[in-house]
């Protein structure tokens, strides 16, 4: 069919108010399921009857019947109608829940964020979070989500910083014994330390009062995740945020070496790019569960050096 200047379509609206008034026999109770007030629903089926030329209902005494014309129309609609309404994008539900879109890098994502998405579903049933995985370093402001998770904001520059800790050096137990180095005085010179842009070891090597010098041997790793699953299969040691590592330090696979710590070069900070009601709830929860997050980390990371 394309020539449509040869047809006068009737609104769905007009069409819905019909199938309604039909199937419940009245107007006012179409109208009550409809949420439109009964004159509304009427003029609505009578701009259809008027549209088509011909009458769809009988009237008689606040009754409704279906006209010969009516019932053949009705059988013709109805399955356009149960397609149409099948499709779940048309529900007044969907229609009203909110889309929130989350970039986050993706170890970020896994660690802070994905353990803890049903609580925030239950508390806001409305939204829809879609998370988006994006580079570790990224800048905020690409105009593709609503808030931006990332992970290069200068120290003292965060608008709004998450994971307030700091830095400690991590290594499996089985690369300790290996290497016959004990955790408690941990001698780095016989390490292998992770090298990774993302978390340098030069701050904290200062904080330690060694001369080692920045690693430069080894894959360079440009994610944090890949870099605690390198530590934990007794690869190298190391040098990250407890709260990122705590599935890895809860079933032993890592331990801390010794009590030395630094501030992280680069902090997680969280943008606000489109501003709703959804999104200033989403802040808080979030900021929320990073705190839980370094507080749990920080307790497990007591336990171990008293150990």
């Amino acid at each position: 069919m394309s020539d449509y200047g040869n047809y006068r379509l009737p609104s769905l609206d007009a069409m819905q108010a019909f199938v309604a008034a039909a199937r419940l026999g009245s107007f006012e109770r179409a109208a009550e399921e409809l949420s439109l007030t009964g004159s509304a629903l009427r003029k609505r089926v009578s701009g259809l009857e008027r549209l088509l030329g011909v009458q769809l209902l009988n009237r008689r005494d606040g009754a409704l019947s279906l006209t010969a014309q009516g019932q053949v129309y009705l059988e013709q609609i109805r399955p356009v109608m149960t397609q149409l309404v099948a499709i779940p994008m048309h529900s007044r539900l969907v229609q009203r829940r909110q889309r929130l879109a989350i970039s986050c890098p993706p170890t970020f994502a896994r660690q802070i964020l994905i353990p803890r998405l049903a609580e925030h579903c239950l508390a806001h049933p409305g939204v829809d979070l879609e998370i988006q995985v994006t580079a570790p370093l990224n800048g905020a402001g690409n105009g593709a989500s609503d808030v931006d998770i990332f992970g290069g904001c200068p120290e003292g520059s965060c608008a709004l910083p998450l994971l307030d800790e700091w830095l400690q050096p991590l290594a499996a137990p089985q690369l300790l014994a290996r290497l016959s180095v004990p955790g408690s005085a941990p001698d780095f010179n016989r390490l292998p330390l992770l090298r990774s842009p993302l978390e340098p070891w030069r701050p904290w090597l200062a904080a330690a009062g060694l001369s080692l010098p920045e690693p430069d041997q080894g894959p360079a790793l440009l994610d944090l995740g890949m870099m605690l699953e390198a530590a934990a299969n007794g690869q190298g040691v190391v040098l990250a945020r407890p709260s990122l590592a705590r599935p890895w330090l809860a079933d032993g696979q890592l331990v801390p070496l010794g009590r030395v710590r630094s501030r992280p070069s680069y902090h997680y900070e969280a943008v606000l790019l489109k501003a709703s009601p959804a999104a200033d709830a989403f802040l808080v929860w979030l900021r929320s569960i990073c705190r839980e997050a370094v507080t749990q980390s920080q307790a497990r990371m007591n336990e171990l050096l008293a150990e």
